[in-house]
């Protein structure tokens, strides 16, 4: 005497329990003894510490145990350094454990160590629940065994308590405890190494000098088997974007940095910002977490702010072995192809058949969306990098065959193929036209029209042949198509402002006839009613028998385009986007619409950076992994119920500055002038990915994290694993994860 002990345990096993009935059992011993446990509002799991004096005279000490004599483990997950420190050769030890005592061989050689079950005796007993197994007066039997007390000591201390019908546990426990003696050269040796030991304390200092805070002595990160980690996980725009441009990427450069340093992030995917800042049918918006808020963040116009605010051209690089390309088509699979290939260091030659380099970004849409100017500012970019262009250059089979043997790799991005006719009666007649034709001849100005015009589809080149007919003179526009409004393909920005133009929409209407006398007078629709749902998800449409008549003075087909013409020599054969000749595959690609026929200038750009990326690759390694289909923006991105809408304000989208249509309907001018500023950029969530908030710092409720360099840190050792630094992440841009043992055991 003095005996000192301290059980180590966790909320719910009832450890300060434990505690008392160890004082009660000295007690009847005739000695005098102290508990109390050291806990506050830590909840069930948390580890908890509870002590016990014991002593033949009246006890005056009131501190903690730091040195015990005993010391009792209730759960062995807490062992440690710090569950024995204070512990010397000679002291008793006993743990609950599953394991047998074989099992600690080389390990507390120098304590009277016993192991025990205690957990599965007292859920055997029904102490506790099938969730909560109460093991405190179970483990008291291990304990009186070790003493080599009888166990009938038990009893009053028991009875004093209520806890009488536990004893059964605690004879099953005293007969089936394991005990190790420790090793000779200590067995006779005290935990303190003499009788009349007193525990040396740090001076009591007075009030005012207490200025700075002792460190924690209880190292809390042991209290979980989950931490916090700050992850990036991928944002719905990102993914959504066929071009792949890391869209959060440049948002947040232009929001922290100014456009320049968008621009850098921009140009790395996009070989023509302002082409698709104008034409781009966002879908990239259409993912926008932002949308289930208040409006999605107005991606569209941001890219084409960044591309007319800023002068950045990304330089060529170095590379150790240059390679030869011959891109065949320049429009923007092929000028997005060359792009990449010229940025990297590789020579590049692109021919076309026309005059000037865009394909349909010259010659199908019109200049009131897309400038020429502003064309003519990204494909300069592109040709600066050293993109040897040849104009006017239409190549034949025989050409085209020669070519794979003049260069490394060579990329046909020749688009589709001709018009899609309806073939019905009629079509042929005179004022009947192609749509793609009339918007070719209408950007030389040499197109004029008269009177009543009909445009049959509901893509986007239908809605710019609308659009123009009227700047050319057309009295009135009416645009047919099959489906409903909502099912029309071309972009909802581009149909309402035909419709503030003046076009109307007829719809749910199928052109079964034209009828003229020299010249297309009528067209003869038919109701359509929907079908059964097709391939696409969208319904059949169903042609009727009920049809009316519409007047008409000229009609506009644009229904589309078929499949790349064949241009191909005669044993060349398409296989999964290369090109073989028997059984060899030949170093030709094919990229863009005649590739896939994905129909729109951003999936284009998109799939001919890809290509020509999956091209160089081969060159570089032999080995053939195909032509991806996509961008590896991540999987699973974060959806709107992962947002914590209630730390952003509600500040509806920037719009556009639009025309009036009085000028638009006179003019080729560009009506749509874009957003006044980049401030749309503030609206931006940054799904995904830490803005270094401070949310995170400021919910914590135990104060474990601190800002560090560029980010956070997470005191492991104090961290309680909690979860509501995750829970209160505005974007989702941390996450919870199971600790492995060298998490825990860094903690110990």
């Amino acid at each position: 005497m003095p005996l000192e002990v301290r059980v180590h345990g966790r909320g719910g096993q009832g450890g300060v329990t434990c505690a008392k009935l160890i004082a009660s059992l000295y007690t009847q011993m005739g000695l005098h003894v102290q508990t109390f446990g050291d806990y506050g509002s830590e909840r069930s799991g948390a580890p908890i510490q509870a002590f016990t004096r014991v002593d033949r005279q009246p006890i005056s000490n009131r501190n903690k145990v730091y040195q015990p004599d005993h010391l009792i483990v209730l759960d062995e997950a807490l062992m440690g350094p710090q569950v024995l420190s204070g512990t010397a050769a000679g002291a008793l030890l006993l743990l609950n454990t599953r394991s047998r005592l074989d099992a600690f061989a080389g390990q507390f050689e120098d304590y009277r160590f016993g192991a025990i079950d205690a957990t599965a005796i007292a859920r055997e007993h029904g102490i506790g629940s099938s969730s909560v197994v109460i093991i405190n007066t179970t483990i008291l039997g291990a304990y009186a065994r070790l003493l080599g007390v009888p166990l009938s000591a038990l009893e009053k201390a028991y009875a004093s308590l209520g806890l009488s019908g536990d004893l059964a546990a605690a004879e099953h426990a005293y007969d089936q405890v394991q005990i190790r003696d420790p090793r000779p050269e200590t067995a006779g040796a005290t935990a303190r190494g003499a009788t009349t030991w007193q525990p040396v304390l740090p001076p009591v200092l007075p009030l005012t000098e207490h200025h700075t805070d002792l460190p924690a002595t209880l190292k809390t990160g042991t209290w979980s088997t989950q931490a916090p980690r700050y992850r990036e996980h991928a944002a719905p725009c990102n993914q959504a974007c066929p071009a792949g441009n890391d869209i959060r990427g440049f948002i947040q450069a232009l929001k922290n940095e100014g456009a320049d340093a968008a621009a850098r992030v921009l140009l790395r995917t996009q070989a023509l910002p302002s082409v698709c800042g104008r034409v781009c049918p966002a879908p990239c918006m259409q993912g926008c977490n932002r949308e289930a808020f208040d409006g999605a963040v107005n991606i569209r116009s941001l890219e084409r702010w960044i591309a007319d605010h800023s002068d950045v051209t990304l330089e060529r690089q170095s590379t150790d072995t240059p390679r030869r390309f011959a891109v065949i088509g320049g429009g923007p699979a092929g000028l997005s192809a060359s792009y990449q290939l010229a940025r990297r260091g590789h020579a590049v030659t692109l021919y076309d058949a026309g005059p000037g380099l865009g394909g349909v970004l010259r010659n199908g849409i019109p200049a009131y969306r897309l400038p020429p100017d502003v064309l003519q500012r990204d494909v300069d970019r592109i040709v600066s990098l050293g993109v040897d262009t040849r104009l006017n250059a239409r190549l034949d089979r025989d050409a085209l065959a020669r070519l794979p043997d003049e260069v490394d790799a060579l990329l046909l991005c020749t688009g589709l193929g001709p018009a899609l006719k309806l073939g019905v009666e009629g079509e042929t007649l005179p004022g009947v036209e192609q749509g793609l034709d009339f918007l070719d001849q209408a950007k030389q100005g040499q197109v004029t029209l008269q009177g009543r015009v009909v445009v049959v589809g509901g893509g986007n080149t239908a809605i710019d042949c609308a659009r123009t007919a009227l700047r050319c003179g057309a009295t009135s526009v009416k645009l047919v198509y099959r489906r409903s409004r909502e099912e029309m393909p071309a972009i909802a920005e581009e149909i309402d402002a035909a419709e503030f133009e003046g076009v109307r929409l007829v719809l749910q209407r199928q052109p079964v006839a034209f009828t003229g006398n020299g010249n297309v007078s009528a067209v003869v629709l038919a109701e359509v009613e929907p079908g059964a749902p097709d391939a696409s998800g969208r319904r059949q449409p169903v042609v009727s028998s009920r049809t009316s008549t519409l007047d008409c003075d000229t009609v506009l087909l644009a229904l589309g385009q078929g499949a790349m013409a064949d241009v191909l020599p005669d044993d060349w054969q398409i296989r999964n986007g290369r090109v073989w000749r028997g059984d060899a595959a030949l170093p030709v690609w094919l990229a863009g619409d005649c590739a896939n026929g994905d129909g729109t200038v951003t999936h284009a750009i998109g799939n001919g950076r890809r290509t020509a990326l999956a091209a160089l690759s081969w060159l570089e390694s032999g080995l053939d992994g195909g032509v991806p289909t996509g961008d590896k923006n991540g999987e699973n991105p974060v959806a709107p119920g992962q947002i914590r809408f209630s730390h952003f304000d509600v500040a509806p989208p920037h719009r556009d500055k639009e025309s009036p249509p009085s000028v638009r309907r006179n003019s080729f001018d560009e009506c749509n002038h874009g957003l006044a500023g980049p401030e749309e950029a503030e609206r931006c969530f940054s799904c995904g990915q830490c803005t270094h908030c401070d949310t995170c710092l400021i919910y914590c409720p135990e104060g474990v994290i601190a800002r560090a360099g560029d980010g956070y840190r997470i005191d492991a050792d104090y961290c309680k694993g909690c979860g509501m630094c995750v829970a209160e992440c505005p974007r989702s841009a941390m996450e919870m994860h199971e600790k492995n043992k060298q998490e825990v055991s860094s903690c110990l």
